[in-house]
Order: structure tokens, then sequence, then C-alpha cells
């Protein structure tokens, strides 16, 4: 750590942090380590403490227990310092419609007391990153939702924030507006910003983010999602036939090494293997030669969605918890 209190690998960390409102809890328990460049997303249905827990991180309200630090400084001890360092996107963008997207802009920078010639700087750059330079003189009431999104994300971003907190960015957006949005998120991933995402749009955090924080009402793990979908069994190959495969080519698969099993149904022979890939070349060769006509072979892994529920430990359909923390 230099002496401004910045660490040059992590932008975040956090050890058991936690937060609770009289004499209930909305989160507890949160302990991780966010490195510069990486895209973290807090995963969890509503009401679990994602909200709860960036407002924390971010410095706009106190944690009743544990410590977090955003460039060193700790968000108990020096929030002004950590408010100065994030860049905060909430649900709704917050603009001003009957000012222009620049001019949105430039009002912000003021209120980051950024110099005009740094403002006409990042303003130009922002928009351009987000392909809105040409609507730049056209007021933010004529916006679409999701530009108007993406105008918050450029406000976000003026002060040259270390960590960009995105909370639920896409939830209260139709279909065109979150895709217009994500893209935007895969952009900033892609030149490198610490970003923390909280959501439970599943396909979303699968598609951005490295590491996946599973969140309801503390930390229940934190994993790549490739990690998250190996750990469970449902791994393995699917190889679809021409016909079904008989009780003899069935058998001549399981036999093969490193498949834990192998089962016909809905004309798909679906094989279990820790290493789809490694016994990928064994299993067609076996297959082809008791008489089998491959058609298709696929690898296939737990998908995100059962990882949630088995991390999360919920049914689907009786999950009725609201999102009011």
């Amino acid at each position: 750590m230099d002496g401004s209190g910045q660490s040059t690998e992590l932008a975040l960390t956090a050890d058991g942090l936690g937060r609770a409102f009289d004499d209930r809890w909305a989160v507890r328990g949160i302990s991780l380590a966010v490195r510069r460049g990486e895209v973290v997303g807090l995963l969890g249905p509503n009401g679990a403490g994602k909200t709860t827990t960036v407002r924390m991180l971010t410095a706009l309200i106190r944690p009743t227990e544990g410590t977090a630090t955003v460039d060193g400084f700790d968000v108990g001890a020096d929030p002004e310092s950590v408010r100065t360092r994030v860049g905060i996107l909430t649900e709704t963008p917050g603009l001003y419609d009957k000012l222009t997207a620049a001019a949105n802009l430039d009002f912000f920078g003021r209120l980051y007391g950024l110099t005009a010639d740094v403002r006409a700087e990042r303003i130009e750059r922002y928009l351009r990153l987000f392909s809105l330079w040409d609507r730049r003189d056209d007021l933010a009431a004529t916006f679409s939702k999701g530009m108007k999104q993406k105008l918050a994300i450029a406000r976000a971003l003026l002060h040259d924030p270390s960590v960009v907190f995105l909370d639920e960015p896409t939830a209260a957006l139709d279909p065109e507006a979150a895709f217009i949005v994500r893209e935007a998120i895969e952009t900033l991933r892609k030149a490198g910003r610490t970003i923390v995402l909280a959501t439970h749009n599943l396909d979303e955090a699968d598609r951005l983010c490295d590491r996946i924080a599973f969140i309801r009402g503390g930390l229940l793990r934190i994993d790549s999602p490739a990690a998250l979908r190996g750990a469970l069994d449902g791994h393995g190959l699917s190889v679809r036939l021409r016909e079904a495969a008989t009780s003899a080519q069935v058998g001549a698969v399981r036999a093969v090494h490193g498949v834990r099993g192998a089962e016909m149904g809905d004309g798909v022979l679906q094989v279990g293997a820790d290493e789809p890939q490694s016994v990928a070349p064994d299993v067609i060769r076996a297959l082809v030669a008791s008489g089998a006509d491959i058609v298709e072979v696929r690898p296939e892994q737990a998908s995100l969605e059962r990882v949630y529920f088995e991390i999360m430990g919920v049914t689907p359909g009786a999950d009725s918890l609201e999102d009011h923390v």
C-alpha cells in the first residue's frame, strides 16, 4: 500500500461486513477481496442483502460490524475518501430530462469538482465509448431507457472511480434496453474497469462476471462461473444418435475409462464424466465400434441455474423473499 492508502492489487476488501436494522440483520459475514480489473457479481434473490452490501461498500451507510476498504480507505473511518473513489449506478438513472446528454454530464462533473478541460475531455470520451456522442446535444428526455442507463454509467465514470458499483442496472428495463446496458457493461469490462455488479439475473452474472458471490443474508460462496458449474456432478457428454442406443452400446460406453455412467433418454445418450473432453474420443470410438450412428457430441455442464438453486438451498417457486433491504 502506498502513501495514499491505495493497494496496488486489490481495489476493494471486506472482512466480516454486516448491517442490522433495529434487531434484524439484513446481511452479515461478507468477506471478499476484489482485484483491480475484476468483475465480481453479487447474486441472490430479492431481499438477499445485495443492495445493503453495496451501500456499505460505497460508504452510504455504516456497517454494524466488520470492516471494508476501497483503495485501502476504510468505509467507516474515512467515508469521504471512499465516496470519491467509487462510482454508483442504481436501478433508476436519475438524470435531468430537460438537460442535454452533454449538459447532464457537465453538471455532475462540476459536482465532482472537475476542471472545465477535464470535464470536456471525459464527457467526449465516455459519450463516444457508449455510442452517444452523436446525441450529445439531445435532451435526455428523448433517450430510450437503455440509452439513459448508458448515460448514467458515463456519469458514474466521470471522476475516474477505482470501483464502479452497478446495483440491479437492468432490473426495470425491457429486453432491448437491458441488452443495450449489458453491452455497455461488457465494454467497461474489456476496458479493464473494476466492477461490482449486484443482480438477481443469472444470465447477466454468467456473461459479465469473472467471479460470482452468492448472497442470501450472508456470503454463501464465491467462485468463477466455470468452477461453480464444475463443482456439481452434472457435467459430461450429450451424444445425439440417429437411432436410440441399444443396451450393448450403452454398456460399451459405460466401460470406457473415466465414464461415471450412461443413460439413454429423449433420443440423447447422456454420459457422465469428470473430464468430458478427455473421454469424448474413447466414447465416440466405442459407439462407432458397436455400430451406432453419431449425429452430434456436446460437452455438458451443470447450468448456473442449477448451481444457484443448489447453493441457495431453495426450490423453484417456493422463494417469496421480498427486496426491501
